[in-house]
């Protein structure tokens, strides 16, 4: 397994396999009348849009060169994609994907904070990693989720320590 950068090439992989799993783990916890809007978010398009628009994705490849999971970052600081497939659960690559995602953007600048809207069922897996719920279970046009927030308490770059 290793995990690189995404080209705009992955969009297509990316997109069939947030889908599989929205439809596994996340439609099942929002209203039906969400689910089309959020497939279509999903979509091969839509991935290459974000792609383009400069957020930053990382997939985990099998030895065999299957994408088995990804992660996407918007402007530095907010998670918005975080996926593994199913058969890859329980194994780690979630927190692997996180960590290498985390770095780089401190590296690009991010001060130690960052955002993500959890789904209900994935709330527990960014609680591992440190973030702490912002607000309460929100209900926004059919979608569920949490906002939450991680502020590290220390950054270390090559050149200083800043500790917040």
């Amino acid at each position: 397994m290793s995990i690189r950068i995404a080209a705009l090439s992955d969009a297509t992989p990316i997109s069939e396999l947030i889908q599989l799993s929205l439809r596994q783990h996340v439609l099942p916890t929002i209203a039906p009348q969400a689910h089309e809007m959020l497939l279509n978010s999903m979509s091969a398009q839509s991935i290459a849009k974000y792609l383009n628009q400069g957020y930053r994705y990382h997939v985990a490849e099998s030895a065999a060169g299957d994408i088995i999971g990804v992660i996407g970052m918007k402007e530095n600081s907010h998670l918005y994609h975080l996926f593994v497939h199913d058969d890859h659960h329980g194994k780690g690559l979630s927190r692997q994907l996180w960590e290498t995602a985390k770095e780089v953007c401190i590296q690009h600048g991010n001060p130690g904070q960052f955002t993500v809207n959890s789904a209900l069922n994935a709330e527990r897996v960014y609680l591992a990693f440190g973030f702490q719920r912002i607000d309460g279970i929100r209900h926004r046009e059919g979608m569920v989720d949490v906002p939450m927030m991680l502020h590290l308490a220390e950054v270390i770059r090559a050149d200083k320590c800043v500790t917040f």
